[in-house]
């Protein structure tokens, strides 16, 4: 019976933890942040990234919104360039629930233990990378990086795109704490 009340929680645990995005930001520690008003897209970059040319215009999208959104336009001048990189790796999971009673031996055979069920499933665990580089100097002044579960279902890439991108960019631009005097 415990197991049954066990399973639900397990199940919900499993499908929350399907949309968690692990963000990180990186950022050039000299860099003027309060100069940067205008972008674009780095084409040349974003050329070589190997996924479809929908989902790069669904990124894309969404880098435009939350630039927008942060008082940022696009510009035939920009002030940085904007390119984006992306990895992919199939994750696998085993896990194994024993269900029973009796008496054993630590962690080997146990001859009094009954039941179990051993569940396998996989998913694509993808990270995206969003560089912004000072146009004038050609260099990389902030790297962000999400990593989270990929999906083929239609309805919910736009979402789950979006996502990423929002979370990516929440740390932009850094918060830099005044130096003390």
């Amino acid at each position: 019976m415990k197991t049954i009340k066990f399973l639900p929680l397990l199940l919900l645990f499993i499908v929350a933890s399907c949309d968690t995005v692990k963000v990180y930001s990186d950022y050039d520690k000299s860099a003027d942040f309060t100069q940067y008003k205008t972008y674009a897209f780095m084409k040349s970059g974003i050329d070589k990234v190997e996924i479809s040319d929908l989902d790069k215009r669904r990124i894309l999208n969404a880098i435009d919104q939350q630039l927008q959104t942060k008082g940022m336009t696009k510009s035939e001048t920009p002030d940085l360039l904007i390119n984006i990189f992306t990895k992919s790796r199939e994750q696998v999971s085993v896990n194994q629930f024993n269900a029973g009673y009796g008496y054993g031996w630590g962690w080997g055979w146990n001859p009094y233990m009954y039941g179990g069920q051993t569940y396998v499933s996989s998913s694509t665990e993808g990270t995206l990378y969003i560089d912004l580089i000072d146009a004038k100097k050609k260099e990389l002044i902030w790297q962000g990086e999400g990593t989270g579960t990929l999906t083929k279902d239609m309805d919910r890439k736009d979402e789950i795109i979006n996502n990423i991108v929002t979370q990516i960019l929440a740390q932009y631009p850094p918060v830099i704490a005044e130096k003390k005097k």
